[in-house]
Formats: C-alpha cells, structure tokens, sequence
C-alpha cells in the first residue's frame, strides 16, 4: 500500500509538471531550431553567428570567463564547441518534450540553465533578462528530477508496456517513476535553499538587486583603455568593451588626443574612423572591432590594439588619450 501510494504521488507530480516539462523542453530545442533549421547560424564570420554572441558573454561572466576567453580566441574550438552545446540543447530539449529519461534530461536542463546563469546572467537591457533564464531553468530542472513524467510521456509509456528494464533501479533514477532515495525532505529543502542561495548571490552579483544600489551592465557602452604604448610616429593602445547592450554596437565617432591643458593635438573624426586601416586593428576575440558605414564599431566583448599614425606630433608627459562614443559618453586614459 505504501508503495502504491508513492507510485500514486509520484504520477501525480508527473502530470502536474507537464506545462513545465512542455515549456523547459521547448525553451532548448526552440535554441536548436532557430540556430540550424530556420536560419544557419553555427557559421563563421557570417551575421547572427553565435560564437560571437557567445563573446558577449564574456566581459562579466562569474566563475567560466576563463573557459570563455579560451573558446573566443580560438575559432574552430568555438566553433566545434558551439556545434556540440547546439546538439546538446536539442537533444535535451526534444526529449524533456517527449517525457524520455525525463530525469536524466532534466540534470541537463539544469547545468544548461547554469552555465546561461554564470555567462550571461548579467545581460538585459529592459529587465534582468538572462538572469531569470538561468535560474527559473535551474529551478525547473531540480524540479523536473524529483517529479519525473507520467502521463503523456514516453516513460510513462514504456512503463506501462511493461518493458523490463523500467523495473531497474537505474531506470528510476534516469527515467520516471518512484524516486529511490531516503530522507526525501531533506534532500528536497536542501536543494531548495541552495538553489534559492544562488539566485540571491547571483541576482546581487550582477545587478545588486537585493541590497545597496541596483545596476544594469546592459544599459550604457563601456570601453576599457589599457596597454598604452608610443613609439616614434604610432600610438598604440587596447580597447575592451566590457558593458552594454549585447545586441547594439559602441559607435565609435572620435579618437583625440590631448596634451597637458586638455587642449586637442590630434583627432580623427567619425568619417576617418569609418575608413580605418583593418591592418591597425589586431583583434583578439570572434568579436571584431572594426570600421562601419559612420563609425569605427565595438562590439560587445570585442577587444583589440588599435594603432594610430601620429606624424611630426610628439607626445610628453601630461598627454591623454580621448575616445567619444556617438551617445556622447567619452573615455579618456593618460598616455603614461
């Protein structure tokens, strides 16, 4: 009787969480789907491309920047990884769709959800966009794990055909059905809390929305200068533009230079920017920077040395170097 009784609960869960399951299944499969089926975007150096969408991840990422900053600055690795993480999601996603080893997709769905919460839980221009991504899928898979399917799944299905490998204990921890542990509470808040830790740690790490003054790293361009070096007749520096919205560039309409009043010496203008010299852009990321039709671009991610052509000018002590962004936001940096 106990037993029917926890089979009876556990098919319960099962046919509850059925928009969940339909919904978390989608939400990975769509990935696959709009990536290669409705428009190929595993391609490189062709517009849409994720691996450079993957590059935006990596200004702000918590804990993977360096497994990020690896993959950007090699293509085919990129390429090869992006590849597999697309299968993966398709994978996971049509089966969590299915209800097929429902418990062993949803332990996908959750590291899936995780890994969007560590890269890009920062991003979102409107709302706290991919943030609620991550940690409502790794709510969801933690959920979808302690529930398994029932009806209107493809478990539950060869569960009642009876099929004998569904009677193994393995097949309880991978598929649906009664879940096999003690201490169910326990393991349930313990989760519970440690998944509600995280969305508090990270919803304050990113956006300090839950004490102190709230941020948004989507809203407004950022450009880091460093490495300035001067050499005869070239300056050459590095720009990374570490925040702003994802899906718009920084346009860059203005380079100058400045020497120790704040008075301009040099300064190349939008139309000379948009005409910049490819060979002195050295870019190091899937994320070029690189002239427009107005402007010099910058990408989210995008890091590079630019080299400028100085003249008869000569530079002392006291100069620096100002960048200005189409908004009006400008950077300046002190040519050491």
């Amino acid at each position: 009787m106990k037993y029917y009784t926890k089979r009876s609960a556990y098919s319960t869960a099962g046919l509850f969480t059925l928009s969940l399951r339909w919904v978390l299944g989608w939400t990975y499969f769509s990935a696959f789907w709009r990536r290669l089926i409705l428009e190929n975007k595993l391609i490189p150096d062709e517009a849409g491309y994720i691996g450079e969408k993957f590059n935006h991840f990596l200004p702000n990422a918590l804990g993977i920047k360096p497994i990020i900053e690896y993959l950007v600055s090699h293509p085919d690795a990129l390429q090869t990884s992006m590849i597999i993480f697309t299968i993966v999601e398709a994978v996971v996603g049509l089966f969590i769709i299915l209800g097929l080893f429902t418990r062993l997709m949803s332990v996908g769905v959750f590291f899936l959800a995780l890994g969007i919460l560590l890269g890009s839980g920062w991003l979102g221009t409107t709302c706290l966009d991919e943030w609620q991504i991550g940690v409502l899928g790794i709510a969801g898979g933690f959920t979808l794990f302690l529930s398994g399917s029932s009806a209107f799944s493809l478990d539950q299905y060869l569960i009642n055909k009876k099929q004998s490998f569904t009677n193994k204990k393995w097949f309880a921890f991978l598929g649906s059905g009664v879940l096999p542990l003690k201490h169910l509470q326990i393991i349930v808040l313990t989760g519970s809390i440690l998944i509600f830790g995280l969305t508090l740690f990270t919803n304050q790490y990113f956006h300090g929305g839950v004490f102190g003054t709230l941020h948004n790293k989507s809203v407004k361009p950022k450009v880091e200068i460093s490495n300035i070096r001067y050499n005869d007749s070239q300056l050459t520096f590095q720009l990374f533009r570490v925040e702003g919205a994802d899906v718009y560039g920084s346009f860059l309409i203005g380079i100058s230079i400045l020497d120790e009043k704040g008075q301009v010496v040099k300064h190349i203008d939008q139309n000379e920017l948009a005409k910049f010299a490819t060979g002195n852009i050295h870019n190091y990321y899937v994320a070029k920077i690189k002239p427009g039709t107005h402007s010099l671009i910058l990408p989210l991610g995008a890091k590079a040395d630019l080299t400028v052509e100085l003249g008869t000018i000569q530079l002392t002590e006291g100069y620096s170097l100002k960048l200005i962004d189409i908004s009006g936001i400008e950077w300046i940096s002190r040519i050491e």
